[in-house]
């Protein structure tokens, strides 16, 4: 049985259905990484892991704070009554910062006589990167077509129920009678789904819960195949929305019946460190025989590049049981354990290791009033009369961070050292083409993708230089001091190739589009071009020795938080 996930559809379907007092409530979590990247992508993250009886997919909750809304919700289509818990965020992470893709130009000169020293091109300043549960609480009974609720559940921060069955109009029905705000351009999507014997997850935070503590949720289903079901996106998706899927398994995965495609790095613009990076992913996987249903590899490789230290580094909560009557002492154990710092000389707040961790404490033991909170958790001993002991669970509080922080943080790290291998898939997509949901499958026939990829640019005694990219191929500049990458004009392909999975088991993918000759035809016009517009001054002067002591000039990495692009449809290629 084909079991599907509609995992990006929980985020940008968000706009769809969300509770009647919120907004909507699409935003930003945004890759790792110590600064803004020059190359933005944006987009949903979710994670796969694939046996041969179950699907596991992590999504990254994601919420704009800027959105002003307190509450929000999302309905996801699935083919059986999943388990769900608490997912990591430290794990997104740590899997984003791994595999972030990252492009750079470092500069060498030819070495050249006192008389004939070479231009340089101007510098550009470098780019920082950067166990389930779920317990049925009724199985309320449907009644003339109404939907069954076949499970209700409370999994960390998110209220969950599960609908079977039902029309168009009772899903409806239930949705608004249970404070979700309905939009009638779902109706025929949802219908498409009920078709198919779908069943729904309607998630939504909790009424105790702040959007503070969002987190990821794991969702668990018997299956075999990773699917992402876009049709319902559509209504609520813009122009070259970003979908971004991970997977942890044994070797590579490709889409089946979306194509992939292999861009054409002359497209991209090394000498801006990609800057036009998504651009020229979106008319890539718009190109001819792609139609805007493909994927580009970002990664495929190793996963044990993947820091598990920011992951989990042996936090335990069996010392705060023994705290029963007070807290006094749980802020210097999570202190003790690495989660948290607090230092009355720094005169800051306190650093919180862990996202949920801050909104724990604060449940548990809150801030008298009129106190700063760095200075009540660095001596709680020091206000002791002013403690709310009242607030104060040690059992609760034990049961909270074993929920939330320390059980997501361990299983995160044993999937990612049971599954050796990492892919890294990337689109964007618009309303227009969202009429198949993709599906994913293991190719152990593929190589690896790196994601970092660095050209070479050699500066010449003659003022001219050259630019070598990974993949070997050349391209001339008559002027190394003044060195813009070239657009190539239309004639130029976006796409390099674009393939299809071949059915057959492990079978290399069928080739559809291969540019290559093209490709280098029109870049040695190019370089031909360049040639002549070279005077020679200086000519003959120049040894063949290199300088290799001249530092890369920059790394841009594209990384991922959702972002609305504008409304302008994307340029097909002929």
């Amino acid at each position: 049985m084909l079991a599907t996930f509609a995992g990006a559809a929980l985020a940008f379907a968000a706009p769809l259905l969300v509770p009647t007092s919120a907004s909507a409530c699409g935003g930003t979590f945004c890759d790792s990484g110590p600064t803004a990247m020059p190359v933005d992508q944006t987009g949903e993250n979710i994670l796969f892991h694939v046996t041969d009886t179950s699907v596991e997919a992590h999504i990254q909750i994601q919420y704009n704070p800027d959105s002003g809304a307190e509450q929000f919700a999302w309905v996801i289509p699935v083919m059986a009554i999943p388990e769900f818990s608490v997912g990591s965020q430290l794990m997104f992470d740590a899997v984003l910062a791994a595999s972030v893709p990252s492009y750079g130009l470092s500069i060498q000169n030819d070495f050249c006589s006192d008389e004939n020293v070479p231009q340089s091109a101007g510098e550009t300043g470098a780019a920082d990167d950067g166990g389930f549960g779920g317990s049925a609480t009724g199985g309320d009974e449907g009644s003339n077509g109404d939907p069954t609720v076949v499970l209700q559940t409370t999994v960390g921060a998110f209220d969950i129920s599960v609908l079977e069955g039902g029309t168009v109009e009772s899903v409806m029905q239930w949705l608004g009678d249970n404070g979700y705000q309905q939009d009638p351009a779902a109706e025929p999507i949802l219908a498409e789904y009920l078709a198919n014997d779908f069943l729904f997850v309607a998630m939504k935070l909790s009424n105790q819960a702040g959007v503070d503590e969002i987190h990821p949720i794991v969702i668990r289903y018997e299956g075999n195949e990773p699917c992402v079901p876009i049709r319902l996106t559509r209504i609520a998706a813009v122009e070259d929305m970003e979908i971004r899927a991970f997977f942890l398994q044994e070797a590579r995965v490709v889409p089946t019946n979306y194509r992939h495609v292999l861009i054409n790095p002359l497209k991209l613009d090394w000498v801006d460190n990609a800057s036009n990076y998504k651009e020229v992913i979106s008319m890539a996987v718009d190109a001819q025989k792609a139609d805007g249903n493909a994927f580009v590899t970002e990664y495929a490789g190793t996963s044990q590049n993947i820091a598990t230290w920011m992951i989990y580094q042996d936090w335990v909560s069996e010392p705060f049981a023994g705290l029963v009557d007070s807290p006094i002492g749980a802020i210097e154990e999570l202190e003790n354990q690495g989660l948290m710092l607090c230092d009355t000389d720094w005169d800051t707040a306190c650093t919180y290791m862990h996202p949920l961790l801050e909104s724990i404490i604060t449940e548990f033991i809150p801030v008298p009033d009129g106190v700063e909170a760095n200075l009540f958790y660095d001596c709680l001993s020091c206000y002791v009369d002013q403690i709310d002991l009242a607030a104060w669970d040690a059992a609760a509080f034990v049961e909270r961070l074993d929920e939330r922080v320390i059980a997501p943080a361990k299983s995160a790290v044993a999937l990612i050292q049971n599954n050796p291998y990492l892919t890294r898939l990337y689109t964007t997509i618009s309303p227009a083409e969202m009429n198949e949901d993709p599906i994913f499958r293991v190719n152990t026939t593929l190589p690896d993708v790196p994601n970092i990829n660095f050209a070479n640019q050699i500066n010449h005694c003659d003022g001219s230089a050259t630019v070598v990219l990974p993949d070997g191929r050349e391209v001339l500049f008559s002027d190394a001091g003044n060195i813009v990458w070239p657009d190539f004009a239309d004639e130029m392909p976006w796409e390099e190739a674009v393939d299809q999975e071949n059915m057959a088991d492990d079978a290399p993918l069928v080739n559809l589009v291969d540019n290559t000759d093209r490709i280098n035809e029109l870049l040695a016009a190019h370089n031909a071009g360049s040639k002549a517009q070279i005077t020679g001054v200086g000519g003959g002067s120049c040894a063949c020795a290199v300088q290799a002591d001249d530092a890369p000039r920059g790394i841009a990495l594209g990384l991922a938080c959702l972002g609305l692009l504008g409304l302008v449809r994307r340029r097909r290629q002929g």
